[in-house]
């Protein structure tokens, strides 16, 4: 199979997703992350006549593309909406509705995020530092290195990006900004970093994890899954599906944690002889990208997709 273009979005694990999630026709469902609506368009495909589809994206880039263009959404049971995914109690309740039957939460960054140098994603392109999910709000990456503390950056690149050598880049950070020339390009901090990381990993650019660490931090990712997902419980219909999408160890350890938390029974110990609260979801299954995926795109190598059922404990009637 012939391996993908990195120019172009490959939406990760379409199929596994969609046939996890979809299990009313006439359901109502929650696409969390639009991107360029991959998963959006075959949901649709499953749904029937009565069946209804809220999409979410905090890029306005993202949701002009559910608008116009070869990735134009034009189907009357389909709507998008400019938020972040954590906000999705709102979103459902602005149309109107209080249960959903299903959400979907493709985490992480997406192909044409990366791929366009003005959004300061990637270190392989030239272009200002900004790496803002939605650039209508917001403290850009370069804004937080010029003005942030070396504990603070380096705090910021241990936590998130699990980089040995943090408090070195944050030295070499703060050093060029004290020098006068401020880290404002991704070609400045990708080469910054390059002097800083001592010990090179076999196949990744030194620059990885410093990042992705920046990344999640400018957006608070780690924050708005912790929400998003509580938003989800909450909107669940007792049957419907939670299913996230995650791309690195720290976005699917919170997944991880959060539906083993919520598949428990709880006891009370001040009451040992009383009944546990019994779990709210139902753990159904991990996945990972098949062989055949992971050759045609790559990307796809490190995505993990949790799925959960939500049971009828705490609905309310």
């Amino acid at each position: 199979m012939a391996p993908a273009d990195p120019l172009i979005h490959h939406t990760v694990l379409l199929e596994e997703a969609v046939n996890a999630l979809v299990t009313r026709p006439d359901g109502i469902y929650v696409d969390g992350t639009f991107g360029r609506g991959g998963h959006s368009r075959l949901l649709l495909s499953r749904l029937g006549p009565g069946g209804r589809l809220l999409a979410i994206d905090r890029d306005l880039d993202a949701v002009a593309a559910a608008g116009a263009g070869t990735t134009r959404v034009d189907d009357p049971r389909f709507s998008i909406h400019h938020a972040p995914f954590a906000r999705m109690a709102d979103v459902v309740a602005s149309a109107g509705v209080e249960r959903v039957d299903g959400i979907l939460l493709d985490i992480g960054v997406s192909s044409p995020q990366i791929d366009n140098p003005e959004r300061g994603f990637s270190f392989r392109f030239d272009g200002p530092l900004d790496m803002r999910m939605d650039t209508s709000r917001g403290e850009s990456a370069a804004d937080f290195l010029a003005r942030a503390d070396e504990r603070q950056i380096a705090e910021v690149i241990k936590n998130y990006g699990e980089e040995r050598f943090a408090v070195s880049v944050a030295k070499a950070i703060v050093a060029r900004r004290e020098g006068g020339s401020p880290v404002r390009t991704t070609t400045d901090l990708s080469n910054l970093v390059a002097g800083a990381v001592k010990t090179r990993e076999a196949g990744q650019n030194p620059a990885t994890r410093t990042f992705q660490a920046l990344r999640i931090f400018v957006n608070a990712e780690l924050e708005e899954l912790e929400q998003g997902l509580n938003a989800a419980m909450n909107l669940l219909a007792p049957g419907g599906r939670l299913v996230v999408i995650s791309f690195h160890s720290l976005e699917d350890r919170i997944v991880k944690t959060f539906i083993a938390n919520e598949s428990k029974s709880v006891y009370d110990r001040r009451a040992p002889f009383a009944e546990p609260k019994p779990s709210r979801l139902k753990a159904l299954g991990r996945v990972k990208p098949s062989e055949a995926e992971v050759d045609a795109n790559p990307r796809s190598r490190s995505a993990v997709m949790r799925v959960a059922e939500r049971t009828d404990v705490g609905v309310a009637p």
